[in-house]
């Protein structure tokens, strides 16, 4: 009978607060996630053109920069579209199968983009420290390989942790306090003890990070060894500004993440309305700022993006031209059919 009613319980959907104390300024609220969310869909779909269009662009740093704006559209589209439903509609509904999908979709890109920042690092540290063999070690297919294998890692961590979520029943509130369904949110929620599901995500986000942190710093350990055995100066600084994109997306992606992460764990005395926008922000801003960072710190793909605007400016061009040249042509037939029709 008692499963009956979990089973019934778990059915019901769960109700999204948006930012909890703050439910009276959402409309004012939404202005910078929609902001962020546009910036984010213009950004990154500019950068998958560039590489998609520029010939020069396919190569494996590029293709590493597409798989992150991917996941940088899919991490967005995941979470904000909901959350500005929630600010301007007060559509808090979220069925049940559709807050673990959001869930899922959250973790397991999370995982991935940290799998692509670790590929990009090996990628800078073969680019750098062995040069010769770059193309032979980092083929095209070998590229969508790491990608696949990232993916891969990433959905299956997290769909066991899905599994042990799901099965919990959920029957204290419906109500997450919340602009989207928060893992720690959600589990606050169960009414029976959900330890085993805290400690599988502990282990596996320590190892994850964890392993992919040391890599990352040795990999960059090692370039900057190579870089400073290098003979003149304008080699270094060349060396250096073709990681300096990476390093900062990398410190965006760990730094928020941990930031966020600590917050939820730990509230350190802070409003809960100031949780949920730094955990909103980090889902947010660095999809929206990374395409900025490539577009700043990396020529090549600033000359992608303007190639790509050019060409586009180009066809409007044409179009608008051929478009005139129809009219006129229309205009004379009209000049010469109407003497005769006279």
């Amino acid at each position: 009978m008692s499963t009956a009613n979990d089973s019934n319980t778990n059915a019901l959907p769960f109700l999204l607060t948006g930012i909890p104390g703050l439910e009276a300024l959402h409309v004012w609220i939404s202005i910078p996630f929609c902001f962020t969310y546009i910036m984010t869909l213009l950004g990154n779909s500019m950068v998958l053109l560039a590489v998609r269009l520029d010939k020069s662009l396919h190569e494996p740093m590029y293709y590493f920069i597409s798989m992150l704006a991917v996941i940088d559209l899919i991490f967005s589209t995941a979470v904000v579209p909901k959350m500005l439903g929630v600010f301007w509609w007060d559509s808090r509904e979220i069925g049940f199968e559709a807050c673990f999908i959001q869930m899922f979709f959250i973790h397991t890109f999370t995982a991935v983009e940290s799998g692509v920042l670790l590929a990009m690092s090996f990628d800078r540290y073969i680019a750098i420290c062995n040069p010769l063999r770059y193309s032979t070690i980092l083929t095209s297919s070998r590229t969508i390989q790491i990608g696949l294998l990232s993916l891969a890692r990433g959905a299956g961590v997290m769909t066991p942790l899905m599994c042990l979520l799901t099965s919990l029943p959920y029957c204290k509130t419906r109500v997450i306090p919340h602009s989207y369904c928060e893992h720690m949110a959600v589990v606050e929620l169960a009414c029976a003890n959900p330890s085993v599901s805290d400690l599988y995500s502990l282990i596996m986000a320590t190892l994850l990070v964890g392993a992919d942190s040391v890599f990352i710093t040795f990999s960059y350990g090692m370039i900057l060894r190579s870089v400073a055995r290098l003979p003149s100066q304008e080699a270094r600084l060349k060396a250096l500004r073709t990681c300096g994109s990476h390093v900062a997306i990398i410190l965006l992606f760990y730094v928020s993440g941990l930031l966020s992460m600590y917050l939820q764990m730990f509230s350190f005395s802070l409003a809960p309305h100031v949780q949920v926008l730094v955990s909103d922000f980090y889902l947010t801003v660095p999809p929206m700022l990374n395409p900025l960072i490539y577009g700043i710190k990396m020529k090549q793909i600033q000359e992608g993006i303007f190639k790509v605007l050019g060409q586009l400016a180009g066809l409007r061009t044409s179009q608008a031209d051929k478009d005139r040249s129809d009219a006129e042509r229309g205009r004379q037939r009209q000049k010469i059919i109407e003497p005769t029709l006279e």
